[in-house]
């Protein structure tokens, strides 16, 4: 049986970095969750439309906030706190510059060669 991290296409990674959703009708802020070189899930109190694009600036700290498009992919607001799941959206990158995907990627392959020394270290 695979665990749910081998599953994924794309490692990622655990980073609460405060994130602002620009939408056509408005923008309010949510907190990344978890992140990849290929989107991220954000905690919010608001809900979008299933696929809606909006424009999404992640603040990193030390660094300049990246900018980029997102689409909206699924979402798990309402009743998914109270059985032990975090609530919020998952966004896939859908306009993202060749630098930023650089970046998390680097991030995301440091962050995985780390656990696996850590984890050879615990043998």
């Amino acid at each position: 049986m695979t665990s749910e991290d081998e599953r994924r296409k794309h490692p990622r990674i655990k980073a609460k970095w405060p994130v602002t959703i620009i939408t056509d009708q408005s923008s309010f802020l949510g907190e990344s969750i978890n992140i990849t070189d290929s989107g991220l899930f954000i905690r919010c109190g608001e809900q979008l439309h299933e696929n809606e694009i909006c424009q999404l600036i992640i603040g990193i700290p030390n660094r300049d906030p990246i900018v980029v498009k997102g689409q909206m992919i699924w979402w798990n607001l309402g009743g998914a706190a109270h059985k032990g799941h975090l609530s919020g959206m998952g966004f896939s990158f859908i306009k993202i510059s060749k630098e930023d995907r650089q970046f998390f990627n680097e991030m995301t392959a440091d962050s995985f060669k780390a656990a696996e020394e850590n984890k050879s270290e615990g043998e």
